[in-house]
């Protein structure tokens, strides 16, 4: 009898988490269907389609259900009662600030255009602008916002960072929420790496967009809700504003979009965990949870219940 049952959703997971301690048996559920099981003590769902998968947990036993995201409002309705859950702290900060760096160089180094251009065999010399003495206002400090400060570090930028509340932590001197408006007139580049909530939603909406300087760029690798779609489509099409979106509001964007279109805009599919950093990091996060619980510890990450 097993000390342990694990369940993951892909044979790739199970494999990375070998070898395991004695007594933890790890099977594979994709969740598509009820387990063939009464109980499960770490449940790993599937990296996407919340609202699809997380009913198959009614009726299960379990100790810990460990998402694959850092986001969690989407389980949040979703999660039956009762059970524990931990996000994926740990795992997706790095590759998200990767993208945020890359998203903020392509869109100010103008490589979309480069690409067009090398689509039709064009030499296309053209003047952009630096991320180097630029002023960037960072939204968020939590694992991606500093992840990204990290990654920004050697660009040489003017780095401000805004969060939830103003603190000091370390050199960092990190500005509360009360002083964004007060921030937004000098900032050349806006960095979003902030979760959605109520607090968060439609933060940069037209009142914000207005506020900053022409030409700034916005950066949105935190969640598509950050921003108030409606005003960001009507400020870039004036072309008082760029934009660089890893995440949208509606998602996926529709293909009849104007986002899609608009001069000054580029956009990623929602990718920024979506790295081969991310499936080690997931397998490193899970055998810790099966090591704490082997010991009798508590589980990291609990975002719900517990």
């Amino acid at each position: 009898m097993p000390r342990l049952v694990v369940s993951v959703p892909t044979e790739q997971l199970a494999h990375d988490l070998v070898p395991l301690p004695d007594g933890v048996e790890v099977i594979v559920w994709t969740m598509d269907a009820a387990a063939d099981r009464d109980a499960i003590d770490i449940v790993v769902p599937p990296y996407m389609n919340a609202g699809d998968i997380y009913p198959s947990l009614r009726g299960l036993r379990t100790r810990l259900v460990q998402g694959q995201s850092i986001g969690y409002e989407e389980v949040v309705p979703v999660l039956p009662a009762g059970h524990v859950f931990a996000n994926a702290a740990s795992v997706h900060e790095a590759s998200t600030a990767e993208l945020a760096v890359a998203l903020t160089l392509a869109a100010q180094r103008r490589l979309a255009d480069f690409v067009r251009a090398q689509d039709r065999h064009h030499w296309a010399t053209e003047f952009a602008a630096s991320l180097a003495d630029r002023r960037v206002l960072l939204l968020g400090y939590g694992g991606v916002g500093k992840a990204t400060a990290a990654r920004l570090a050697p660009f040489e930028v003017d780095l401000t960072v805004l969060a939830s509340r103003a603190r000091d932590e370390g050199d960092v001197h990190v500005h509360g929420i009360d002083e964004f408006s007060s921030l937004l007139p000098d900032a050349e580049i806006v960095i979003a790496t902030l979760p959605a909530n109520a607090a968060t939603r439609h933060l940069i909406d037209d009142a914000a967009l207005s506020l900053l300087p022409e030409g700034a760029l916005v950066v949105n690798v935190g969640r598509g809700p950050l921003i108030d779609t409606d005003a960001l489509v009507d400020h870039v099409r004036r072309g008082r504003i760029r934009a660089a979106l890893d995440v949208t509001e509606p998602e996926p964007l529709p293909a009849d979009h104007p986002l899609w279109s608009l001069p000054g805009v580029l956009i990623s599919p929602h990718v920024g965990g979506a790295s081969t950093a991310m499936m080690p990091r997931i397998a490193r996060l899970v055998r810790t949870q099966i090591d704490r619980m082997l010991a009798g510890e508590p589980p990291l990450n609990v975002v719900i219940g517990g």
